[in-house]
């Protein structure tokens, strides 16, 4: 019954037997495999067999395998006992998990035949899957990268994170602009979770601190929480080793439920805890302009923490209680803890908690522990993501935490005084409270840097300015703490699995598919670049991944867009200082002008095609008039039939993983054109790069090591640099700016009432003016205009040359290997964790 008419098949086939066969890696085992969970592990009604029921049956046959592994790891690691480090992150960017695990376990052939037998082909099965909504941006994809390279590396680690029900939201756009819904990717259940029903930790909120008789404290009183483990196999590539994401879900128990008030009809009193619980989960980053919004981040961050760290300690214990001889001291030697941002800042104090109230250690040892044993990495200099909680809010939530926070401020300051006289005035911006009377604060970041044996940023630049400016007094007290790690991203989703035509023909073109796992290997093309066979395979590849992409477009957006215009991409989140509204204003004069040539001038143009994808904050109205503003600048270009030829405007709705690996294969220029200085890294600049895609950016983030690698003469380069930001911002506070016409005619074009009746004085009104909240252009987009524009006049030229193009092309992909998340992880396990790989044998 192969599905040859283009039918779906519905019911299950008979030809075929349903057998359960966790090995099978042949067709008609594996097609087996799958019709015994369609049959045996039932999520529908019986006989139904659609795409859907396909998917779930598909993922539960493959997931056997990968239990199979995750158990034979599990064992080993046991077994070996090597030091093992615990990944903690708020959020991961995980994507579609069938191809993925498919690929890396090197079945796509005999899962796609065995999906044949079944009547079914295998992408058209993959595309029912919904991408796992616990991440946002490049953090949470950075980690979803790092979790494929630890197993890939076959290093003993784990990640830690929570398991959101409904994600950050879906992105919708409507005549408003954007409009935010809950993710549903829960609504029915993963195939890929594993509950652990005897992984359950409790975690407390609110409540007193009890003084013993001898001193020792106490955390009693408030509100338990239980937290309940579900693990998400990650497997790596071409190895047995599959590691672990562990998910922590928040519940209450049964007893927690008030009987007697729940008969009095006060259901909601009754299960008031039920209730409490059940919001820590339920999305990722909360509205936080309330006070209860405050509360519920804060009770996340620590909910995550202190689950992890009791799992991790009991661990600890597990093994102590088999060998007999493990000490405390040892902890740090067996124990690795990365703190992915501010946001899991409270596993500090907790750890010492743990240690101190619940196992007897003593102030110094649990601080000796403790500071050998987390580390963190820093994402950001922006003022806002450097996290302040309110010291009377954390007091409230974790008084037993603001005790030692206390206590290790109290430390850090006195060791300053008494050895560093010269920092005596720098001591208010040093502590970890800021005891200002109208806003007492704890800086999270502070804390990080006083408690962690090594504090990295996650590119050269970053790091550079952390050193030099954020952190540089902590740099004078412990230079050798700080090092950078410079991001990357997994070959194998990609490149290999995202963008097969294109890794077919490098792996011939290398004669060797080991690029794979050894991405330098891909300078190796560098030789290559002018042939004119790999040239036009070359081509033909990207044509390929252009007409797919097209065809999506047209599928989520009823835009039609020509595969042959030059296809130009922005997507990530929408921020002021991504500059997504300098893309706009361009592309809005370069609209303006198409529209004041003759018809022949519009001939002799490059036609291109901008699409601009990315979610802006529910709360963060700019960045939302800039998703209303593309949007409407779209509507107008696509129906203007004497422009639509030579420029279409889209604006890609709900960008996410899958979406990503869609956009990323079919583009070719790329824009990374943020505020010099304001971008750690970036990542997807990098995902482009690999792909083929030429790069439109400032000096900013990996920008600066992008260009270094692939060559400057293949990076289309515009902008003030890091060091002269500070200067031209003073400059325009003094009114000395003088904008470009062409900058001030875009926006006057927009005024005019072009692109419809929408009020977008507020938005214009943050580039103008010199000074004032919200006003000044803080962004230096009017400053950075003129030479946006000269270099996208030279992408139009250097597009013209089809043979330079391509060459151009083929040199940023050979020059992409330095950043694969494969090289960073390997610095971090040797140069900060101090683990070594632990191959399955």
């Amino acid at each position: 019954m192969a599905n040859t008419n283009g039918k779906a098949a519905t019911s299950l086939p008979e030809k075929i037997s349903a057998k359960a066969n966790p090995e099978a890696s042949e067709a008609t085992e594996i097609a087996g495999n799958i019709l015994y969970h369609a049959k045996y592990s039932p999520h529908f009604s019986p006989l139904k067999f659609g795409p859907e029921q396909a998917l779930y049956a598909t993922a539960e046959s493959l997931r056997d395998r990968l239990i199979q592994l995750w158990n034979e790891t599990y064992v080993h690691f046991n077994k070996v006992d090597p030091k093992q480090t615990y990944y903690l992150s708020m959020e991961y960017l995980q994507g579609r998990a069938l191809t993925n695990a498919i690929g890396n376990l090197n079945l796509q052939g005999p899962y796609a035949d065995a999906l044949r037998k079944l009547g079914y082909e295998l992408e058209e099965i993959a595309e029912q899957e919904k991408d796992a909504a616990l991440g946002n941006g490049g953090l949470g994809r950075l980690a979803s990268c790092f979790l494929d390279s630890m197993a890939t590396l076959n290093l003993p680690a784990w990640g830690y994170g929570l398991r959101y029900r409904h994600g950050l939201f879906k992105q919708l756009i409507s005549q408003k602009g954007q409009e935010e819904i809950p993710e549903d990717w829960l609504e029915k259940f993963s195939p890929w979770e594993i509950v652990r029903h005897d992984v359950v930790f409790p975690v407390r909120f609110f409540g007193s601190v009890e003084i013993n008789p001898d001193g020792s404290r106490k955390w009693v009183g408030g509100d338990v929480v239980q937290a309940l483990a579900y693990d998400v196999p990650i497997p790596g590539y071409n190895t047995k080793n599959t590691i672990s994401l562990r998910l922590w879900e928040a519940k209450a128990r049964a007893e927690d439920l008030d009987l007697f008030q729940f008969n009095e009809g006060e259901y909601e009193l009754a299960a008031q805890l039920h209730s409490r619980a059940q919001q820590i989960c339920t999305v990722l980053y909360p509205g936080d302009a309330t006070e209860n919004g405050k509360l519920l981040r804060l009770k996340q961050q620590f909910f995550l923490c202190s689950a992890s760290l009791q799992d991790i300690i009991s661990r600890f214990h597990e093994r102590s209680t088999t060998e007999g001889s493990r000490k405390w001291s040892d902890f740090p030697s067996k124990v690795a803890v990365q703190m992915n941002d501010t946001h899991p800042t409270l596993a500090i104090p907790e750890l010492m908690r743990l240690l101190m109230d619940e196992n007897g250690l003593g102030w110094d040892e649990a601080w000796d522990v403790t500071s050998r044993t987390v580390a963190y990495t820093n994402h950001t200099v922006l003022p806002e993501a450097l996290e302040k909680w309110s010291q009377s809010l954390m007091w409230k939530l974790l008084p037993r935490h603001m005790e030692i926070i206390t206590e290790i401020d109290k430390r850090f300051v006195k060791t300053i005084r008494d050895t560093r006289v010269d920092l005596e005035n720098k001591i208010s911006s040093l502590s970890i409270l800021d005891n200002n009377p109208q806003k007492p604060v704890v800086r999270m970041a502070n804390l990080c840097v006083v408690s962690s044996h090594t504090v990295n940023g996650v590119a050269q630049l970053h790091s550079d300015i952390l050193k030099a400016e954020l952190f540089a007094d902590y740099v004078s007290i412990w230079p050798n703490k700080f090092q950078n790690k410079t991001n990357g991203i997994t070959p194998r989703r990609w490149l290999r699995f995202c963008s097969p035509e294109l890794s077919d023909i490098i792996t011939k073109w290398l004669k060797t598919d080991k690029w794979i796992t050894d991405l330098d290997l891909l300078t190796g093309l560098r030789q290559f670049a002018d042939n004119e066979e790999l040239q036009s395979e070359w081509a033909s590849a990207k044509t390929a991944n252009k007409k797919r992409l097209a065809q999506y477009i047209e599928r989520v957006t009823g835009v039609s867009i020509d595969p042959t215009s030059l296809f130009d991409i922005q997507v990530k989140r929408i921020h002021e200082y991504k500059r997504q509204l300098m893309n706009i204003l361009g592309v809005i004069y370069r609209f303006k002008k198409l529209k004041e040539m003759k018809p022949e001038e519009r001939k002799k143009t490059v036609p291109r095609t901008v699409m601009i994808g990315g979610k802006a904050f529910a709360t963060y109205t700019n960045a939302k008039r800039i998703v209303k503003l593309v949007n409407d600048v779209g509507d107008v270009v696509n129906s203007d039939p004497e422009v639509n030829e030579y420029l279409k405007v889209v604006f890609v709705p709900n960008y996410n993983v899958t979406v990503a690996e869609m956009l990323i294969p079919g583009s070719e220029l790329s824009q990374h054109i943020s505020t010099a200085g304001m971008e750690a890294s970036g990542t997807s600049n990098m995902k482009f790069a690999l792909n083929g895609c030429l790069i439109i950016g400032t000096l900013d983030g990996a920008n600066v090591e992008i260009r270094e690698e692939v060559g400057e003469e293949n990076f289309f380069l515009f902008g003030a640099t890091a060091d002269q930001v500070p200067r031209l911002r003073k400059e325009r506070e003094d009114g000395l700016f003088k904008p470009d016409p062409r900058f001030d005619e875009a926006k006057q074009f927009v005024k005019s009432g072009v692109f419809g009746s929408y009020d977008y004085g507020p938005l214009l009104d943050s580039l103008e003016g010199n000074t004032g909240f919200g006003r000044g252009d803080y962004f230096l987009v009017g400053y950075d205009f003129p030479s946006y524009m000269d270099a996208q006049a030279k992408v139009d030229e250097a597009y013209k040359d089809r043979k330079g193009w391509l060459k151009m092309s083929i040199l940023s992909t050979a020059g992409s290997g330095k950043f694969s998340s494969d090289r960073t992880i390997a610095q971090y396990a040797k140069e900060i964790w101090n683990i070594e790989a632990c191959p399955v044998p």
